[in-house]
């Protein structure tokens, strides 16, 4: 199932949750990059400045890549390959290019084997930085030999400093992981209800047309080998099956009917659950008793409307949904904090004009107004028949 967190539903978290982690692996990768580029402000010869230079670039390269592929769930496993297969070709070439670097002076090569054991998490599984990290000390400490360097501290940075920059990089590529399969599961939870609720519906209208279509058959296979012979008999027979046919339309006008109903405490507790899903604190005072069925149907458009407006124009931190009853008026209010002057929608919104104009058809009034940051929907509709 394709899952991509840049666009809203559930969402703004994950996106955020998204920027955070690409920040902060890019934090990391930068960091770990850095102390290698230092050997290059120790090194006088301009010809090794400029190969350690284009070492050092491939690698970013290679990582930035990485890192948005990790950042990006639905990449496709080819493009993780071919990451692969790039950073392993360029950690190989760094060798020749950045080992010869501020030569005895600064551990070049050691800070970069660091990086490259670091940046496993970003390009391959947890469980390969042991393995990577194993065939990197055997060459820091053969750079460090080379290079005149001493090779136990060449050892404990690009082993000691590695593991640990890779074992902060694998718990956040973790957690993102974590965070993008509660997404997906999510959604899967959301069409599988869909599904059972369509399965649900059809066994209705199987169970509830298959007796009278079977029985619409018979009778009319009866009427038809009765027309030459009765024609009365088979006249009433034809007669039977239109009211078969009448009855089966009637009760499955009543059953649609019913499913189309709307159910305004469920609409209210679904409101609250996403809003609160969205890190909105949301309060909900219900109705003292059941509303009429035409009053449910009016506040629960309104009350989709405005939960849709606190996710999308406020930068809400709580909700209040009040529904209360009084004489003939069902009254719905929903008031949020955050919303600023850009912010809130006003009352030429559509969503809120088209409603107002819904609720006034039906006797009802809609009014919306901001004070303080705050943003109010109250609705009014009709309870009398």
């Amino acid at each position: 199932m394709a899952f991509d967190p840049t666009v809203s539903g559930p969402d703004r978290r994950l996106r955020r949750a998204r920027a955070g982690a690409t920040a902060s692996l890019a934090t990391g990768v930068a960091s770990g990059l850095f102390l290698p580029a230092v050997g290059l402000t120790r090194e006088p010869s301009g010809l090794r400045v400029a190969l350690g230079a284009v070492g050092l670039a491939a690698v970013a390269v290679v990582l930035a890549v990485a890192l948005y592929a990790t950042v990006t769930p639905d990449v496709a496993e080819r493009v993780r390959r071919r990451c692969r297969v790039a950073f392993a070709a360029v950690a190989v070439l760094s060798v020749p290019l950045v080992a010869p670097v501020a030569a005895g002076a600064w551990p070049t090569w050691a800070w970069l084997g660091a990086a490259v054991v670091g940046a496993v998490p970003l390009v391959a599984r947890a469980r390969m930085v042991v393995p990577v990290a194993a065939a990197t000390l055997p060459v820091a400490a053969a750079v460090a030999t080379a290079t005149g360097t001493p090779v136990g501290r060449s050892l404990v940075i690009s082993g000691g400093v590695g593991l640990g920059i890779a074992a902060v990089n694998g718990f956040q590529v973790w957690f993102w992981e974590l965070l993008v399969q509660a997404g997906r599961g999510q959604i899967a939870q959301a069409s599988l209800a869909a599904a059972q609720e369509r399965l649900r519906f059809a066994g209705d209208v199987h169970d509830l047309l298959g007796h009278h279509l079977t029985v619409i058959a018979l009778k009319a296979e009866l009427a038809a080998r009765l027309a030459a012979t009765d024609a009365e008999r088979a006249g009433r027979e034809a007669a039977e099956a239109q009211r078969l046919a009448a009855t089966a339309l009637t009760e499955l006008r009543r059953t649609v009917h019913g499913y189309r109903r709307v159910d305004l405490a469920e609409q209210v507790a679904a409101v609250g659950q996403v809003l609160r899903s969205s890190g909105v604190r949301c309060t909900v005072v219900p109705p003292a008793g059941e509303l009429p069925a035409e009053a449910a149907a009016q506040l629960a458009a309104v009350l989709r409307e405005a939960g849709t407006n606190v996710l999308r124009h406020s930068r809400a931190g709580w909700c209040r949904i009040e529904i209360d009853q009084e004489a003939e008026v069902a009254r719905m209010t929903v008031t949020n904090d955050g919303a600023g002057a850009a912010g809130a929608p006003d009352r030429h919104s559509y969503g809120l004009r088209g409603l107002a104009e819904r609720l006034a058809a039906a006797g009802g009034e809609l009014r919306t107004y901001r004070e303080d940051g705050v943003f109010t929907v109250e609705a009014t509709v009709p309870t009398a028949s």
